[in-house]
């Protein structure tokens, strides 16, 4: 059935999948096996982020906020202009695709925030990331992941 919703995915476990003013935003992690180092309490895990304007209208990323959390409750929150060095501009019905990074010093733990969006000129709105998870039982990237 989600395949008839122009190709919704479903819910997959540990991803994230929201709409806000029209920008659905996708996101899913996967642990890093290769680059952590368990012993000096290193956990390296890559996310993907998906981007699509549902809306009907130019939108512009601007900037995001991210809120993690690793699993023993420690909160650090990042922010800065874009995305990966972009400030990429989504037209009705496009998309916009990016990976990066995230080390924890604990095996797991969750990732969430926001992205600022300019539409015209002088109105600007926050589209939400759900929560994620960054854990190594996380369902895999469809189509793997290389940061």
């Amino acid at each position: 059935m989600s395949e008839e919703l122009q190709g919704e995915p479903p819910t997959t476990k540990g991803h994230s999948n929201e709409v806000t003013h029209g920008v659905r935003v996708r996101a899913a992690a996967c642990y890093m096996e290769e680059e952590s180092d368990p012993s000096m309490r290193q956990f390296l895990y890559g996310y993907r982020i998906r981007l699509d304007n549902e809306g009907d209208q130019e939108v512009q990323l601007l900037s995001r906020h991210w809120i993690i959390v690793d699993a023993q409750g420690r909160r650090e929150e990042v922010s800065g202009a874009g995305v990966v060095g972009e400030q990429p501009t989504l037209g009705p019905g496009e998309s916009y695709e990016y990976t990066s990074g995230c080390p924890l010093k604990t095996e797991w733990g969750t990732m969430e925030g926001t992205y600022l969006f300019r539409v015209d000129e002088d109105k600007k709105f926050e589209v939400a990331v759900g929560r994620f998870f960054l854990a190594p039982n996380v369902s895999p990237i469809p189509g793997g992941l290389s940061v």
